[in-house]
């Protein structure tokens, strides 16, 4: 092994580490895939979540300087293809393996400096700009990885893939609905105001959410088979996690975050398996 692969591995492994670190459930779905898929799918976590970071932790320090640097840093690490930040430099090798287009990652970086900029959400073309470079573009980088370089695959799945990444970001937003609100001074959902939110908008908005999944599903179908379990385990994952919203008064969202039990976790996992392995769908 030459010292650039042995770079290489190292960085992968810290990709890694984050997403463990970070996520636990969306790791266990990820280790389904084989080695090289998922080093790509740590590596597209790695980056993604250390932009997030800048934007939504590190309130003491200047974050638009270390969003600005973050993404000079990537644009010179993909230039050369070399960087001393593991994981940047083992995301830049994924795009460029993948060829993933640059405009997924600048659609990401906008909706990441958009949450720096304002916090105005309040009309349904801001949100759905925000939403499609938040998460159905970082959906569509993992489906680059999925399809290996299938470019008819990719346009059939392009779309159920966008749906899918945003019923999971929009079930997040309703998860993490008081530390948005309260620390974060955001509300992602034009219906909500603080003092208006209640069980007909949550209803309202759980309608919408629940016909992304289901635009989405037949996308999981056709996907190739080694892709298909990890994210069917996510799509059941999300989907428990919003039959526990639907279930939660609206008051009770403003005040707690929902979780998934790891029991349930684990009924969940067999399900995806089973349903793979029996050829279910």
């Amino acid at each position: 092994m030459n010292m650039i692969q042995l770079y290489n591995n190292v960085s992968f492994k810290i990709s890694k580490l984050v997403t463990h670190t970070y996520s636990t459930s969306f790791s266990i779905a990820v280790s389904f895939l084989d080695s090289e898929m998922r080093n790509a799918i740590y590596s597209i976590y790695g980056f993604v979540r250390l932009a997030d970071e800048i934007v939504d932790t590190f309130h003491d320090y200047d974050r638009k300087e270390l969003l600005f640097r973050f993404e000079n840093d990537y644009y010179e690490a993909l230039n050369n293809g070399l960087s001393l930040n593991p994981v940047l430099h083992s995301f830049q090798y994924v795009v460029k393996t993948y060829r993933i287009p640059d405009e997924l990652i600048q659609a990401f970086l906008t909706s990441m400096k958009a949450d720096l900029l304002n916090n105005d959400y309040s009309n349904k073309a801001k949100i759905d700009e925000y939403i499609y470079g938040s998460a159905e573009a970082v959906g569509l980088m993992c489906l680059k990885v999925f399809v290996k370089g299938n470019e008819s695959l990719y346009d059939e799945l392009r779309y159920p893939a966008m749906k899918l990444g945003a019923a999971f970001q929009k079930v997040n937003f309703l998860r993490d609905l008081k530390n948005d609100i309260e620390n974060l001074d955001r509300s992602y959902f034009p219906e909500i105001e603080i003092n208006t939110f209640n069980n007909a908008i949550k209803k309202q908005i759980i309608n919408d959410i629940e016909t992304d999944f289901a635009s989405s599903f037949p996308g999981i179908k056709k996907l190739p088979q080694k892709a298909k379990l990890p994210v069917l385990i996510a799509y059941y994952y999300y989907l428990s996690l919003l039959n526990k919203i639907k279930n939660t008064p609206a008051e009770k969202l403003m005040l707690t975050r929902i979780r998934v039990s790891g029991s349930k976790k684990f009924l969940l996992l067999i399900k995806a398996y089973l349903a793979c392995k029996l050829k279910l769908l």
